[in-house]
């Protein structure tokens, strides 16, 4: 039954949805797509847990994919009635050949027209643009700030946008828009009279982090840290460090400010680069700090300069980067006041370490975690926290390459040093492993593996009860087996 199922889901009306939703989740990209494509087995439930999202160029692809699979079928019709009746010898077997194969003809027809479009019209244009967008950064005056780093990258640009918004005029790249034609957009929309640029740099394969500093021309570089992510095409930790790092040999080690307790980093540190952590920033010392659900407080120091801070963001692992941020701030000009009034404003970003209240209990939002120094972060902050019972939820992590086992089951040890009361997982690839890593740590709460993950967050509300905590770390797309 389950094969048949299988074959059935070839041919049923929502199949040229469930094509299209592929598509869009690989933005169009025809080598993930394909993989992707020949990996599943039923397609009736690739669209288990989100739905597509019907944009034109979604609707124009759908209506197109739909008109061909009519024209084959039709086609097909022909051939098997002219060989029927004599007038085409081979017809029957290729009209039957065309009505049983028109779903995977056209599977693979769609990328057609995408690949074609992007290599003859996507690309020249988004060159034209990238070409422009580099004349602008050159020639604007204001200080240039470039994040990045294998993780911390978003929230280091909106911690930096929001405090040095109290004293000067900032635009930085929106959400996680951090690739050479985002910034090309992000280029056309300044009025040339900002004060400060903060521009985030995504790392998806080498090469990408010195082309974005070449464009971008940044004055001001920042490496939030490095830990395994994007694998697959980096092939080594060291690899993709070789790469971000590149921001600051383009700065020639001046203005380039790393986080020191990111530990893959050390190798990488030469001398003239700042090193912020929770102990301090720029000459400025940390001390009395005080976790919270409502936040962090901490004292800065320097000299006999002192400064409370207090921040919405949750967990020491934040301490670091706010100190950093205060200091900056203060260099660049700003008043104590003005950074006591912008860290008072830094709150949890949306899915990132964002906690909301539950049946009296609280849910930490962390899905878009995706590394292995965020699951250290959130693993120390559960066991921080007093709860009377605490649950650590997770599916692993996507794009770890060939250390993908290694990482997973540090991963479980890493949740049974936290010693929650019950730990969940999520059926896939990395749940094996996890589990080993949960044993190695000598977890004794309760394991669960959900088949469902949908099923699970939908209910996720009969499971919180007064006095709980429960950490819900990273997601696991439907593109991933």
């Amino acid at each position: 039954m389950k094969v048949m199922g299988a074959v059935f889901s070839l041919y049923r009306p929502r199949y040229v949805s469930t094509l299209v939703y592929m598509l869009q989740n690989t933005e169009y990209h025809v080598e993930p797509y394909l993989k992707w494509y020949w990996r599943t087995q039923n397609f009736s439930t690739v669209m288990h847990r989100r739905t597509l999202d019907r944009t034109k160029a979604a609707r124009l692809l759908k209506w197109a994919l739909a008109a061909g699979m009519v024209a084959q079928i039709a086609a097909g019709i022909v051939l098997i009635v002219l060989g029927s009746t004599g007038h085409l010898t081979s017809g029957v077997y290729f009209g039957a050949a065309a009505l049983v194969g028109y779903p995977v003809v056209w599977a693979h027809l769609a990328v057609v027209p995408l690949w074609l479009g992007r290599l003859f019209i996507v690309m020249p244009n988004e060159r034209k643009l990238i070409k422009k967008s580099e004349q602008i950064f050159a020639g604007h005056p204001g200080v240039k700030i470039a994040v990045a780093g294998s993780y911390g990258k978003t929230t280091m640009k909106e911690l930096l946008a929001t405090v040095l918004s109290e004293g000067k005029k900032v635009a930085a790249t929106p959400g996680n828009k951090n690739v050479s034609i985002s910034h090309a957009h992000f280029a056309k929309k300044l009025a040339g009279d900002e004060d400060i640029l903060i521009i985030e740099y995504g790392e998806g394969e080498p090469g990408d982090v010195p082309r974005f500093a070449r464009t971008t021309h940044p004055t001001h570089g920042v490496i939030t840290g490095l830990a395994p992510a994007h694998l697959d095409k980096y092939k080594s930790l060291s690899a993709a460090g070789k790469d971000i790092f590149a921001l600051a040999d383009y700065l020639g080690s001046k203005q380039v400010y790393v986080n020191g307790e990111s530990p893959a980093t050390k190798d990488f540190v030469k001398k003239g680069y700042e090193v912020y952590s929770a102990q301090g920033a720029l000459g400025w010392k940390v001390s009395e700090v005080e976790l919270g659900v409502d936040g962090t407080s901490f004292l800065l120091s320097k000299g006999k300069k002192q400064l409370e801070l207090h921040s919405g963001l949750l967990g020491a692992h934040n301490v670091g980067s706010l100190t950093f941020v205060a200091a900056l701030a203060l260099e660049l000009g700003l008043s104590e006041q003005q950074v006591h009034a912008g860290i008072a404003k830094t709150v949890p970003f949306e899915h990132r370490m964002q906690p909301y209240q539950m049946n009296g209990g609280w849910v930490i939002d962390d899905t878009y975690n995706g590394n292995i120094e965020g699951i250290r972060a959130g693993t120390q902050l559960l066991k921080a926290l007093p709860a009377q019972r605490k649950t650590y939820v997770t599916p692993g992590l996507v794009d770890q390459g060939k250390e993908a086992k290694t990482v997973h089951e540090e991963m479980g040890e890493l949740i049974a040093a936290a010693a929650p009361d019950r730990v969940v997982l999520m059926k896939n690839s990395a749940t094996k492993a996890i589990q080993a890593g949960l044993r190695k740590g000598g977890f004794k709460g309760k394991v669960d593996v959900e088949n469902d993950p949908l099923e699970f967050y939908t209910n996720l509300p009969h499971y919180v009860a007064a006095g709980d905590v429960v950490m819900m770390q990273n997601d696991w797309t439907d593109n991933y087996a």
